[in-house]
């Protein structure tokens, strides 16, 4: 219990962002195809239509790789007390949930972009917290 005891923010933030990230890296990796039709039927009426399965396939890429950067920044917080994965990773989760609001933005569904404000600040205090 070192580890939440001397960087307890840090860890749950980095936790939270692990099950976000990877479980949705994980399902779309598990149903591709349904996550596609749901993609793009939501930007069907987009200018980003015709470049669904492109799109979906780098934000998969990413949030599986910011995932495993948390999970190993974790171990390297409690082996070494370094913090330079983890923060590499939560500022890709940054970066991927600038791509998510772009697209929902695009898409016109503001009820979904606003919902990724809470994210996102957390992403924020994430990576603020790891680059001090």
């Amino acid at each position: 219990m070192k580890l939440l005891s001397e960087y307890p923010t840090e860890v749950l933030i980095l936790l939270f962002l692990i099950v976000t990230f990877l479980q949705s890296g994980i399902d779309k990796l598990l149903d591709w195809k349904g996550n596609l039709s749901f993609i793009k039927d939501h930007f069907k009426n987009s200018p980003l239509k015709n470049s669904v399965p492109l799109l979906l396939s780098i934000i998969l890429f990413i949030e599986i790789i910011a995932g495993f950067l948390m999970l190993f920044g974790v171990y390297q917080l409690y082996t070494s007390g370094t913090k330079e994965i983890a923060l590499l990773g939560t500022e890709l989760c940054a970066v991927t949930l600038i791509f998510l609001l772009i697209g929902q933005r695009l898409a016109k569904d503001y009820a979904g972009a606003m919902s990724l404000a809470v994210y996102f600040i957390i992403t924020l205090l994430g990576v603020y917290l790891l680059n001090s």
